[in-house]
């Protein structure tokens, strides 16, 4: 099955958007490794219902009037990767956790290491908000946007919360 592609602008670099039939596949970067979200066949399609809503979704995002995102997603990883992704969804817009703070919530204490991987393969960014986890420290720590979007995502939630 081919999924639908579309690019947008946005004030952390082009976003391409992909889509399937069930929902958001990915948020890419501009610069995203080829390697960190497997898709396979891609076309062009800015008509797709869940790609427009996804659009429309970010730019209220960016715009300051929008805290979550209402999209249908379609998640593509192992159970492991989805349990994270999940309790990415979960972190209030505004706040932040940590890859430790992750792993309790997953009942796997000395698993901060393989969140942080899930994490870094995240397809869904910006919806699924991996950058609000950060270094046990409070320091920014790898991102697939580079830090630079993680701390203009950080300061616009905090600006617009």
């Amino acid at each position: 099955m081919t999924l639908s592609t579309k690019t947008i602008a946005s004030p952390v670099g082009a976003l391409t958007l992909v889509a399937s039939d069930k929902g958001l596949v990915a948020i890419l970067w501009e610069n995203d490794a080829p390697d960190r979200v497997k898709l396979g066949a891609t076309a062009e399609d800015g008509a797709h219902p869940v790609l427009e809503a996804t659009a429309a979704q970010l730019r209220e995002y960016f715009a300051g009037t929008r805290t979550r995102f209402e999209l249908p997603l379609d998640f593509r990883g192992t159970d492991f990767q989805k349990s994270v992704w999940a309790e990415l969804l979960a972190i209030p817009f505004g706040e932040t956790r940590s890859y430790g703070e992750i792993a309790i919530k997953l009942g796997r204490p000395k698993a901060s290491r393989a969140v942080g991987a899930a994490n870094g393969r995240n397809p869904i960014s910006i919806v699924a908000p991996c950058h609000r986890v950060i270094g046990s420290t409070g320091k920014l720590t790898g991102f697939a946007g580079g830090l630079e979007a993680k701390h203009y995502l950080l300061s616009h939630e905090r600006r617009a919360g």
